[in-house]
């Protein structure tokens, strides 16, 4: 026994460590504040916790992580709800597995000090966008909750350029625009801006910033246990705001400025606790916003959209 005890233990010794769980994550823009949770389970090794030796690459393009997660790339990408409903009828294999921000972030943005005191003033106005679909849908509700339609308005493409077209007057209001950046970059410059709420003015409220898989091949372990990290770093971050902010922006000398600091006061409270909960409800009523819009030609089960990875 002795003998074999032995010879078990240098085998043992010998065998090289068991390698963590590779995965990598497509982020849906630049890092920035909305991102704080995966950045913070990195630095805190919450990820390493889990066996997981985690990845995070920022797109040269925002349009292409859930096509790359589609296309088994990746293993996670940040998208969109909207966004996801929509490419799902594209025929895109994708579900929801975890939500990053659970409260939209879209506004309907305008000059505080200018002529558009409520959606209902935009009757004649010029109003910018970025992303067609979606966004065109979302102006449509707003302005139908103020008795008006889209062909009272002139949409104009102003191609990300939200708050800087808003400002030189080249639009009235922007839609697009993230409540937690955009207002901050105004005042920063000078200018107030105000926002409208979009799930104040007639739109079903929604995920902003949700967690895609591959519906057909995803690791429901792995990506449960990614979920358990961030869920950790979220904690982390809420209870301990002003280490957390300096443990992210030291990651890099681009994050460590007014803006950004702004923007990570305005996001903390914006994250999802319980990243693997889902509200079905939230995502059939999307879903049935988006048909009646006329964007979708039919609605798919909320089975199909979202899932809880980590129930039975």
């Amino acid at each position: 026994m002795k003998l074999i005890s032995l010879t078990a233990a240098i085998s043992f010794a010998a065998s090289p460590l068991l390698a963590a769980d590779e995965m990598t994550v497509l982020l849906d823009w630049f890092i920035n504040p909305d991102h704080g949770p995966i950045i913070v389970a990195q630095e805190l090794g919450y990820f390493a916790e889990q066996d997981l030796e985690v990845e995070i690459i920022a797109p040269a393009d925002p349009s292409d992580p859930p096509k790359l997660v589609a296309a088994g790339k990746a293993d996670l990408a940040i998208s969109y709800q909207p966004q996801l409903h929509l490419q799902i009828h594209e025929g895109l294999p994708l579900q929801r597995v975890g939500t990053l921000v659970a409260t939209p972030l879209n506004c309907l943005l305008a000059l505080n000090d200018g002529p558009i005191k409520s959606p209902a003033d935009l009757a004649g106005k010029k109003v910018g966008f970025s992303v067609g679909g979606v966004e065109e849908a979302v102006v449509g509700a707003i302005l139908r909750h103020h008795g008006l339609s889209l062909e009272d308005v002139e949409l104009v493409n102003v191609n990300w350029s939200l708050s800087p077209s808003l400002m030189s007057g080249q639009v009235d209001a922007v839609i697009g625009a993230f409540r937690n950046f955009e207002l901050n970059q105004m005042d920063i410059e000078g200018i107030k801006g105000k926002c409208f709420f979009v799930e104040e003015e007639g739109l079903p409220s929604y995920d902003e910033l949700i967690y895609v898989a591959n519906a057909d091949t995803m690791d429901k372990d792995k990506i449960a246990r990614f979920l358990a990290a961030t869920e950790k770093a979220t904690q982390y971050i809420v209870n301990h705001p002003e280490d957390s902010w300096e443990i992210f922006s030291g990651t890099s000398a681009e994050l460590q400025d007014e803006l950004n600091a702004k923007a990570w006061v305005d996001t903390l409270p914006r994250f999802a606790l319980r990243p693997t909960a889902m509200d079905e409800g939230r995502y059939a009523a999307f879903e049935a916003f988006l048909h009646e819009a006329g964007l979708i030609p039919s609605q798919n089960p909320v089975s199909q959209i979202a899932i809880d990875v980590t129930a039975n």
